[in-house]
């Protein structure tokens, strides 16, 4: 009988951090039935995920963490494990370079079996074949055997000899229950505003009435961090809370709409309201809630798009009440300073999440801190399940602050009041090629094909994705322009941006004058961007022009729609 062979040596122990600890994920339905879960790791989240997550502050380390090369001399090897509730089961794992050329393809991608029970699967990344196009860490990939599959995961980078890195720090227990948690939300409430609308729509659930809840605004709205994305995300909790204090059913005379669009400010959300929160006049919601306030540093308006889209939803059919809401970056960055003028403006509801949970991140255990921000965010944009729960929480507080006041009796007339950016785009309407009004005449010349390649998004209680913008054009080679003539005031198009090297940049003529030039790929991922094409122009019949720039006429460009006033 043989005798045990002698155990390997141990791995000498090295210094360690967490840029992913004990994270909540699922699998988002994939076609061959399986389920994924992506992380990205470009532009400032692998840092963010250092200094929240591994308390990293050594900026040498820091520094070296953004790009390939850095990162390969920074980390010895990659310590991932994954907990899921099904015994005997595998996760596959990939870590992903961005290349230089093609970002999604010409970069390195190595993999492993993880097993699904907590132990941790190592990763040398000495025996790892890289490419020499590898430009930056770009994501993280968890593949699971089935769709809607939970699980827990952690990543640690091991580091190479000579660098240094703090001992995890214990979590604590939170309770939202604890009396700091609700002095917390009632900082939140930056004003209840008019409270007429407001107070209408929970009068009107709680007679069993139909009243319909919507959310419009960018990831945070679509759910990003939250897992799963369509029942544990800030809208849905949200609604639920409203469900309950209206005493009924979630689906019994209140309804739920989610038209969350990651990456897009309310620059696109005043083109897409109608279509994506009214359904083309089939719904008609009775409270809108806004959230724009991390999107919005993207909106070439600097707030009167936002401000239109008050404006917009105020005066819609069906005289919703509209209620802002402000969320915050881990950085304690929003924009509630600048658009929160228009709330105060109008006397609207406000609800801060900022004001909510930034200062007690910086207290002490047991001195007023009630969570993390490694806690509260999934990354450095988006909150997790956690951080999705106070949100709502945060919109809860108003719903019942509000039931519990006297109801104004008379609500602001929005045109009456100076507008604090102005509201030029408030009547914008969407055109794309579905929908193309009476008398505007459209020559697509070689935009003449449709692309199906689109941001897609999480709707309402859907876990499968609904492509935005189908009803496009694309252009795949040609030199014949895309001219439409239209009687106007103002016109935006919105455009596809995207990362593939096969796409070319498009010069816009109004009029005969050359307004810009767009170039898809300055953003370099696959997501829906509004840009003005002309405003502050008179009402007559203009002519847009889209032109593939020379040397890009065998370049695809797509034009997603129009909205015009």
């Amino acid at each position: 009988m043989a005798g045990p062979k002698a155990p390997k040596d141990p791995e000498k122990k090295r210094k360690s951090f967490y840029i992913m600890r004990n994270k909540e994920v699922a699998g988002s339905p994939q076609p061959d039935g399986r389920g994924l879960q992506t992380i990205y790791l470009d532009d400032s989240r692998m840092v963010s995920f250092a200094r929240i997550t591994g308390s990293i502050t050594d900026e040498e380390i820091l520094g070296l963490l953004p790009t390939s090369e850095g990162f390969r001399r920074l980390v010895y090897s990659i310590g991932v494990t994954a907990e899921t509730d099904t015994p005997g089961e595998n996760v596959e794992f990939a870590m992903q370079m961005y290349g230089k050329r093609d970002p999604y393809r010409s970069g390195t991608t190595f993999c492993a079996t993880i097993p699904a029970d907590g132990r941790e699967k190592v990763i040398r990344l000495d025996e790892v074949e890289w490419s020499d196009d590898d430009r930056v860490p770009g994501q993280i990939r968890f593949l699971f055997q089935k769709a809607g599959e939970l699980a827990r995961v952690s990543v640690r980078l091991y580091l190479q000899d000579g660098f240094d890195a703090p001992e995890p720090e214990e979590e604590g227990e939170i309770d939202l229950e604890c009396p700091e948690y609700k002095r917390m939300l009632e900082k939140s409430l930056m004003q209840t505003g008019n409270t007429l609308r407001l107070k209408r729509a929970i009068e009107r659930a709680k007679k069993g009435e139909d009243v319909t809840v919507a959310f419009i605004g960018g990831s945070i709205t679509q759910g990003a961090g939250a897992i799963p994305i369509h029942t544990q995300c800030y809208a849905y909790k949200a609604f639920q809370g409203f469900c309950s204090l209206a005493g009924r059913g979630t689906e019994e005379n209140i309804h739920y709409i989610k038209a969350g669009v990651g990456g897009t400010s309310s620059e696109l959300g005043v083109v897409r309201y109608e279509r994506d929160v009214c359904g083309g006049g089939k719904e008609k919601p009775d409270v809108v809630v806004v959230e724009f306030a991390v999107n919005d540093e993207g909106d070439e308006t600097k707030g009167e798009c936002y401000d239109s889209l008050i404006n917009k939803i105020w005066y819609s059919e069906s005289q919703p009440a509209v209620v802002l809401l402000f969320a915050v970056f881990t950085d304690d960055w929003n924009l509630q300073d600048r658009l929160g003028k228009a709330g105060y403006a109008y006397h609207l509801p406000m609800v801060s999440v900022k004001d909510c949970v930034v200062e007690q991140f910086y207290k002490k255990p047991g001195q007023g801190r009630v969570f993390s921000k490694a806690q509260f965010f999934y990354d450095v944009y988006h909150p997790s399940n956690l951080g999705h729960t106070v949100m709502a929480d945060c919109l809860v507080q108003l719903f019942r602050t509000v039931d519990g006041m006297p109801g104004d009796v008379t609500e602001p007339d929005l045109r009456g009041i100076e507008a604090p950016f102005g509201r030029e785009f408030a009547d914008v309407k969407l055109l794309d090629r579905k929908n193309v009004p009476e008398g505007v005449r459209i020559d697509c010349g070689d935009f003449s094909g449709t692309d199906t390649e689109l941001q897609a998004v999480e709707r309402n209680l859907d876990l499968k994705q609904t492509p935005q913008f189908p009803d496009n054009w694309k252009h795949e080679g040609g030199s014949r322009p895309f001219v439409m003539d239209i009687v106007c005031s103002a016109l935006m198009i919105v455009e596809k941006d995207s990362a593939d090297p096969k796409t070319g940049v498009a010069d816009i003529f109004v009029d005969g004058e050359k307004v810009r030039s767009i170039n898809p790929r300055e953003v370099g991922w696959n997501h829906c961007n509004s840009l003005i094409c002309l405003r502050g122009a008179e009402k007559k019949e203009h002519r847009l022009e889209v032109r593939m720039q020379p040397g890009d006429e065998e370049k695809q460009f797509t034009i997603l729609g129009f909205g015009y006033v």
